[in-house]
């Protein structure tokens, strides 16, 4: 596993490069994934637009005169924490980085004011050339904004409610990491665990806000923002596997089946070495998280080298799997379907099904529902089905009415 871009880097091609600790190999993909969201909702909705079902707006700008003094200042505040910190930390990393969690020095006031000050100026300095170069009397002009041009606040929306509705959920399904959240709180420990159907349902409430606020029509903007989110589900799905953040299944100390030969071992069961979370010690769902050793086939990450016995099914790479097939089918149809939202639909029900049925073999906190074991995943999952069925029904009776 690769917590981190340096220890991939490291561990693939021999480069060490330690001002890479700083990118979590798990925030890489959630990052990956919204540009993936992002580039699918844009042609969807460049399409949408030519079919006449968004249209565009005008608006008026203005070119040039005077900036206020409030722009200076937020661009000088950019370079000097660009300066101050980043730049201080990449430059230092080799040995600010040699022991202990590189967050911690990230999340501290240390720094280099002098690097900082200089880029503010420079950045300040930018922005008012800038402005000098497009002229002082101000010109007011009227451009026509395609809709897709909305991409940039739809994904910022869904970012910001789907982060923080995935750890909310997250935080009710582990009370005791609520508990220790509010004692110590900090971005690595808001960032650590994430609830996906949590982040769905507040995301897609913002979003809809959002296409409230900017008159979009919200069924053709849900279908067009539904491939796209299949497509980010897997790629994120690709930072849990990679990093093994401890979204993994239960034991699997199973023989692997004879038509998987040709397939590598730990796509049947996974160690998971050198997780991000080092496991340490029994576990409930039934494995043992133990130090590796050199005798073991993997290297030995600082911070990080323990390793899962016996091993586990890696159900974040069977999702990225389904992910990709259901995104791969959500695309080819899009142009058929002619009901708004009833791609939607279509999406809903596949990512439930997709959902409810990995939990089989996921680690995960069953609780008890009407005297049943389940997971608030199952829960959620099944609800999300039907109400994809639901909605399909009622959109295609609509239509026929």
């Amino acid at each position: 596993m690769y917590p981190t871009l340096y220890h991939a880097l490291l561990d693939l091609f021999g480069w060490e490069i330690p001002a890479l600790k700083l990118i979590n190999s798990f925030g890489l993909f959630v990052a990956l994934a919204f540009v993936a969201a992002a580039f699918t909702l844009r042609k969807e909705m460049d399409r949408k637009q030519r079919s006449g079902i968004f249209q565009p707006t005008s608006t008026t700008v203005t070119i040039g005169g005077p900036v206020a003094w409030t722009e200076y200042l937020t661009q000088a505040l950019v370079g000097f924490i660009l300066g101050w910190k980043f730049i201080y930390l990449a430059v230092n990393a080799g040995e600010l980085f040699q022991t202990g969690m590189p967050q911690r020095h990230l999340f501290s006031l240390e720094g280099s004011p002098v690097i900082g000050l200089v880029l503010a100026a420079l950045f300040a300095g930018w922005r008012y050339w800038e402005a000098q170069k497009s002229g002082i009397k101000p010109i007011n002009k009227t451009v026509e904004v395609p809709a897709s041009q909305h991409v940039g606040g739809i994904v910022t929306a869904a970012a910001i409610g789907g982060i923080s509705g995935a750890k909310l959920f997250h935080l009710l399904e582990y009370p005791e990491e609520m508990v220790r959240f509010f004692r110590e709180p900090s971005l690595q420990n808001f960032l650590g665990g994430l609830t996906i159907y949590g982040g769905l349902i507040v995301g897609g409430l913002a979003v809809y806000l959002y296409a409230r606020r900017n008159n979009l029509k919200f069924l053709p903007l849900a279908d067009a923002t539904a491939p796209g989110l299949m497509l980010a589900y897997g790629i994120g799905r690709i930072g849990c596997q990679v990093s093994g953040d401890g979204d993994w299944g239960i034991p699997n100390p199973h023989p692997k089946p004879d038509w998987m030969g040709f397939l590598p071992d730990w796509m049947w069961s996974y160690a998971f070495p050198n997780n991000v979370n080092g496991v340490y010690g029994a576990r409930p769902a039934g494995y043992t998280g133990k130090l590796i050793g050199p005798e073991d086939p993997w290297p030995i990450f600082d911070g990080y080298g323990t390793y899962l016995d016996p091993g586990v099914y890696p159900t974040a790479f069977y999702e990225t799997l389904m992910a990709v097939l259901i995104f791969a089918l959500l695309w080819s149809v899009r142009k058929r379907i002619a009901v708004p939202g009833r791609l939607f639909a279509l999406y809903c029900v596949f990512n439930g099904l997709e959902r409810f049925f990995i939990e089989k073999i996921r680690v995960n906190v069953e609780l008890d529902v009407l005297g049943m074991a389940v997971t608030q995943a199952e829960v959620i999952s099944t609800l999300t089905f039907i109400a994809g069925l639901l909605l399909w029904a009622v959109l295609g009776r609509k239509k026929g009415g």
